[in-house]
């Protein structure tokens, strides 16, 4: 106990102590900021040490032991969802090109449909603790949880870096700390709360994060339609009236003139959204099917209402952030960049004190998203490969759990040296690639491996490899990287979002191999999969669901 206090008190002197390493900063402290971030990351560290004490099984550390309601869990995905890319990065593409800063609210959101109707349901009854286990379910275990966990870990990490130096960037602005203590603070956190707390913890974060930031975000609407008289008429004419666009921030083309480029961002994000392995693993946390359909219910509730005020908070901000010469350097551009008009916007409508909120709300938004990435890697680690490669199933709980830990710090510590290596890159392409990645690799096979009778193992591995392979080659050769980063005159391939190509080329691998399969073991495959579909359409037999 005395050494479980011991950590629980490491991240608050680490704050301490960083915070008056700052004092000597040239920027001033933000401390309605600090004393806010203080507040949350100890009453946080109180619900991890509560859950520690109820993180006995592998299920309490993976699921929660299933005891999730579906309106506790919607809360959660939406906390996982509404991240502060999302608060951030979408209001400042609002502010800065109007209409067009809808399409990645909208792509996200309209993500959840295919969620709801085609995998929440049958994810819940087919697996355990991730998804792997369901695209496992009748294929040959070694290759296909080798390559699901490899995807997976992929994806956690690139998700991690963007987040990481998403993290630096905001806290360096607002709390006067160092870029590296920054990086090392959330490291630092996340690792005590997935290692200690595990999904509980991680679980109860994103609620509170999800409300604070919900909160946050209404009050600020509320505030921005004030000004206005209540009237959105208003409010979009004063934003064409000062905006440099002048009408054509009501037009789509704005920021993707290429109509290929637009279909090929919304697959990816609709497609992308449905195949994240710390979003897909959330379903795992309640108790039933049926329990897991509410979950999306409520969570594209939560999601789409705060998609709606982010419209207000990005046409509001070009009216009373964008005219406002208190938010503009000497050169005329925004202070701290164009990613921090919402957070200019809290001050404009709240002051100091409403600032100092939404500064901790976003840090808050940051932490509770990077928790949830390390748990779904780390889980990819000591489930699919230790417990199921390596150990094949003859893993104690125990041991599985201590390779959970250890993988939860290793990956913590890559994380730290991953956004210290990327400080300053461009991350927009980061965050594109994750999408593009999720929707190559992971949705085909986990939608074939439910849906199609004909889906082989070899066919299953082929997928994901040619998904992952086609995604990162096609958007190293697209202008975002090839151009833009590798600073080369034109780009190899014309299109920056490969996910329409990379997608396809993923669903024709598994088909064509799969097909072309005759061997003994691909017909015992095929013949497995009546007794699949009879589980995933009725729950009999799984983990923790209720029979039919």
């Amino acid at each position: 106990m005395s050494r479980l206090l011991a950590l629980f008190l490491l991240p608050l002197a680490l704050v301490t102590d960083l915070a008056v390493a700052a004092e000597g900063a040239s920027r001033p402290l933000n401390w309605n900021a600090i004393g806010m971030f203080m507040l949350f990351v100890l009453f946080t560290l109180g619900v991890t040490r509560w859950a520690a004490l109820r993180t006995r099984s592998a299920s309490d550390f993976y699921t929660a032991g299933g005891g999730m309601t579906g309106f506790q869990n919607g809360l959660a995905i939406a906390g996982d969802m509404i991240s502060a890319a999302s608060f951030l990065g979408i209001s400042a593409m609002m502010f800065l090109n109007g209409y067009d800063g809808l399409l990645y609210a909208l792509g996200v959101l309209a993500g959840w449909p295919i969620i709801l109707f085609l995998i929440a349901e049958r994810l819940r009854n087919l697996g355990k603790y991730t998804f792997a286990d369901v695209v496992s379910y009748r294929l040959e275990q070694t290759p296909v949880r080798l390559t699901s966990a490899f995807g997976t870990l992929t994806v956690a990490l690139m998700y991690l870096v963007a987040q990481m130096v998403g993290a630096g960037k905001l806290i360096e602005l607002l709390f006067g700390i160092d870029y590296l203590y920054a990086v090392m603070l959330v490291g630092v956190l996340m690792v005590f709360y997935v290692t200690f707390g595990g999904m509980l913890a991680t679980t109860w974060v994103q609620i509170i994060k999800a409300v604070m930031l919900l909160f946050g975000t209404s009050f600020m609407a509320f505030m921005v339609l004030k000004h206005f008289g209540f009237s959105t008429e208003a409010m979009f004419a004063g934003a064409t009236a000062v905006h440099a666009k002048g009408s054509a921030i009501m037009a789509p083309g704005a920021l993707l003139s290429n109509p290929v480029d637009a279909i090929s961002l919304g697959l990816g994000m609709i497609f992308g959204t449905a195949g994240l392995p710390h979003i897909l693993m959330r379903f795992f946390t309640v108790s039933d099917a049926r329990e897991a359909r509410k979950s999306v219910f409520y969570a594209t509730g939560f999601i789409g209402y705060f998609y709606l005020l982010l419209i207000i908070v990005g046409f509001g901000a070009i009216v009373m952030v964008g005219t406002d010469p208190a938010y503009r350097d000497a050169s005329g551009a925004i202070i701290g960049g164009g990613n921090m008009v919402a957070v200019h916007l809290a001050q404009a409508v709240g002051g100091n004190l409403f600032l100092g909120f939404i500064s901790a709300v976003a840090f808050a938004t940051i932490l509770a998203v990077v928790a949830g990435l390390a748990l779904s890697g780390a889980s990819a680690v000591s489930h699919d490969l230790y417990a199921c490669v390596m150990r094949k199933g003859q893993a104690s709980e125990q041991q599985e759990m201590r390779v959970s830990r250890i993988a939860t710090l290793c990956i913590g510590v890559l994380a730290i040296i991953l956004g210290l290596l990327f400080e300053s890159q461009n991350i927009a392409f980061l965050s594109g690639l994750v999408l593009a990645i999720a929707a190559s690799v992971n949705f085909p096979v986990l939608f074939l491996s439910m849906y199609w009778k004909g889906l082989t193992t070899r066919g299953a591995v082929s997928g994901s490899l040619m998904g992952l392979v086609s995604a990162i080659v096609l958007l190293v050769l697209s202008p975002a990287v090839w151009v833009n980063v590798l600073h080369h005159d034109q780009a190899l391939f014309p299109y920056s979002n490969p996910a329409l190509f990379s997608m396809s080329l993923a669903f024709f691998s598994a088909w064509l191999f799969s097909v072309t399969d005759r061997s003994p073991r691909a017909a015992l495959e095929r013949g497995r999969y009546l007794a699949q579909f009879i589980r995933s359409m009725t729950g009999i037999g799984a983990s923790g669901a209720s029979q039919h």
